[in-house]
């Protein structure tokens, strides 16, 4: 049986257009929603009121909340959200995280915090002492400590920091170059050369890996500066080595550095003399010298530390180029 059309009598699944259209068909009926500008505009109002009241909340100086914009004050909204699972209020000190500034001013440096992936967690007051640049100025860098490193140091501090993850407690030292403010770079020429010393640790009961915090007190070092900057060589003391890194000469200034005779290294290992921590990096400085198209230096200087006579490590940062048949280095003191 064929139903037709009431309106044009022909068959209804073959004219649909004969329908009442769906506009028409229930004066009841919403239409779809539809943006408008004064919508568009009443979002935005609502967004930037709950943008000021999250900045207000904040615990930074006014003066500091003033300067921030919308990213800024998600970016720290972020590292305080971060601080709060890491720290969460029950294990937190009565004082919370953020300590005096009388205490900090007594430190020769300042405290880091991260998280498991690398993320910034806190980053003490006094950071503007050491790198020019506030905390806040900081965050503009990135919200990783990678971000806010030199380049070329950025893989040998991931190695560093999972090293530290997996054997919790466990210390670790590295020295990186970290961002400054342009203030800074003009003054003295470039960016900070800082000591990162730090280990994992479990805030919260039950440990997990997720919620492992690294804390690091960060200490400026004299800059890097370049191999044949004369203005240091006091600084430096030169070594020649067989292919395999034993020592076959070394100038008379090392027993200044590290307190060996000339005698006691002469026919030793460099390697007997290396943190275990830095075996992997000197290694693979070795083998780019070693192994290189030919006689000349091969990649940047690696910063390592060799133990010293008084069983304290050294600090230094090794220049390796390879000649006819050996491998020369000239080490400079980072005190």
């Amino acid at each position: 049986m064929t139903i037709f059309c009431s309106h044009c009598h022909r068959p209804l699944q073959a004219q649909a257009s004969c329908l009442p259209s769906r506009a028409g068909a229930a004066p009841g009926v919403s239409k779809p929603f539809r943006s408008t500008k004064s919508a568009s505009k009443a979002r935005r109002d609502q967004i930037n009121a709950e943008l000021q009241a999250l900045r207000s909340l904040l615990p930074i100086s006014a003066r500091e909340k003033e300067r921030l914009s919308y990213l800024h004050t998600m970016a720290l909204v972020c590292l305080q959200l971060r601080g709060a699972h890491l720290f969460p209020p029950v294990s937190a000190p009565p004082a919370g995280p953020v300590l005096a500034a009388e205490l900090l001013s007594l430190l020769p440096g300042f405290l880091l915090v991260l998280s498991a992936a690398g993320k910034l967690v806190y980053i003490s007051e006094n950071v503007s002492q050491v790198l020019g640049l506030s905390m806040v100025e900081l965050l503009a860098q990135g919200d990783t400590v990678f971000d806010i490193l030199e380049g070329r140091a950025r893989e040998d501090v991931c190695k560093k920091l999972l090293l530290a993850q997996e054997q919790p407690g466990r210390e670790v030292t590295f020295v990186s170059e970290m961002r400054t403010s342009k203030a800074f770079r003009l003054q003295h020429g470039g960016n900070r050369a800082v000591a990162v010393r730090g280990h994992f640790m479990a805030p919260c009961w039950p440990a997990s890996p997720s919620a492992a915090a690294f804390l690091a007190l960060c200490t400026p070092v004299p800059p890097l500066a370049a191999e044949g900057d004369a203005g240091s060589q006091d600084e430096l003391f030169h070594s020649t080595h067989a292919l395999d890194m034993t020592f076959s000469d070394v100038s008379e200034s090392v027993t200044y550095h590290l307190g060996y005779r000339r005698e006691e290294l002469v026919g030793r290992s460099w390697y007997s003399l290396l943190h275990p921590e830095d075996a992997d990096l000197a290694a693979a400085q070795h083998r780019a010298v070693a192994l290189g198209p030919g006689p000349g230096p091969a990649g940047s200087p690696a910063v390592l530390r060799l133990l010293r006579r008084d069983r304290g490590w050294a600090w230094l940062r090794v220049w390796a180029r390879r000649g006819r048949g050996l491998i020369a280095c000239s080490s400079r003191s980072l005190r």
